[in-house]
């Protein structure tokens, strides 16, 4: 790799550190002549179109004067911001300017009222973004098309037929196929909604707090899967991921306090809210599943997924409704402001 950076991007010529953690890529961390920079490897795909619209979208949000930060991809030689790599199959890479900032810790809750600030300002200025480019990554309610190795009777049957390696987990795959069924119902009416381009995947892993005040987030990474979708959706994805937390109920309040700073939803849209909460957990075991019968993944990553996932829905039922309540009232504050 360290001869791929000198030759692709001879300026950034230095050591490289593999960083762990990530499931469809690999980075590293790669420093010298007074630089510092984060190479990525893409791992699951070949679709250059795919990246190109996440690096129109990052240069996009470059030009605006934003409170954090966002991934800026750097130019190689040939003034390209990516490069196809035949020595490992025909994987892609791109660099990126490093970004300053600590990935938070689980026991460290204090930045989520800034999460849903930031969450909300980008929400906000997507809004007005025109990569000009077509997103190749579909919306998350158009499920069947965005996993075709997923077809209803193939996910019926890996889940009420399980494969061996996935025999001890016939309850919870049970309930993610049931899941996946009473979603399926309600895909159609959600095409109504507000449509703009989102991030797609935010999450405590695609963050970074400020080094000296953990309180604050310094930056939003991963825009891998930004694409055209509900401009609610992002706020869905994030609220999906916090039940279970330590004080949950004041990381929801703040978090939805932050948010509806910059984002006021539709009666419509914070109506469907626990609709796109549980979409969220069925299109991750959608992707899971369809990296594992594609042979990307070997059966203990779906296992590990499926135990998550299952114990997901059951925190999703028991509390959607008073995200739902929470939500409500904190937009109805700024609404009131």
């Amino acid at each position: 790799m360290e001869t791929i950076v000198s030759k692709v991007w001879p300026q950034w010529d230095g050591t490289l550190e593999k960083r762990s953690g990530g499931w469809n890529n690999t980075t590293y961390i790669v420093s010298g002549n007074g630089r510092k920079g984060v190479l990525r490897i893409y791992d699951t795909h070949r679709d250059r179109g795919k990246i190109e619209f996440e690096h129109a979208v990052l240069l996009e949000l470059h030009k605006l004067s934003l409170p954090f930060g966002t991934p800026l991809p750097v130019q190689a030689v040939d003034g390209a911001t990516m490069v196809q790599l035949e020595e490992v199959g025909g994987k892609f890479a791109c660099l990126f300017r490093y970004m300053e900032g600590d990935s938070p810790t689980k026991q460290d809750t204090r930045y989520y009222e800034s999460f849903g600030m930031a969450a909300g300002q980008l929400t906000s200025v997507l809004a007005g973004i025109d990569p000009v480019l077509q997103p190749v990554y579909r919306p998350y309610y158009e499920l069947r098309q965005a996993y075709p190795l997923c077809t209803e009777e193939t996910v019926r049957q890996l889940c009420h037929n399980p494969p061996e390696v996935l025999g001890d987990l016939k309850a919870e795959l049970n309930s993610l196929y049931q899941a996946y069924v009473n979603i399926a119902d309600s895909l159609k009416e959600l095409e109504t909604l507000p449509h703009q381009l989102v991030h797609g995947d935010l999450n405590a892993s695609n963050l970074l707090v400020d080094t000296e005040d953990h309180s604050r987030v310094a930056a939003l990474l991963d825009f891998e899967f930004c694409t055209y979708d509900l401009r609610a959706m992002d706020a869905a994805v994030i609220l999906s991921g916090l039940l279970g937390l330590p004080e949950e109920q004041r990381i929801i309040r703040e978090f939805c306090l932050g948010f509806s700073r910059s984002v006021t939803l539709t009666d419509d849209e914070l109506t469907a809210i626990p609709t796109l909460m549980l979409l969220r957990k069925v299109d991750v075991f959608l992707h899971f599943a369809s990296r594992y019968l594609e042979g990307t993944d070997g059966a203990e990553v779906l296992q590990e997924q499926t135990r998550m996932l299952a114990a997901d829905l059951i925190q999703l039922s028991a509390g959607t409704a008073d995200i739902l309540d929470i939500l409500r009232e904190e937009q109805n504050k700024v609404g009131r402001g």
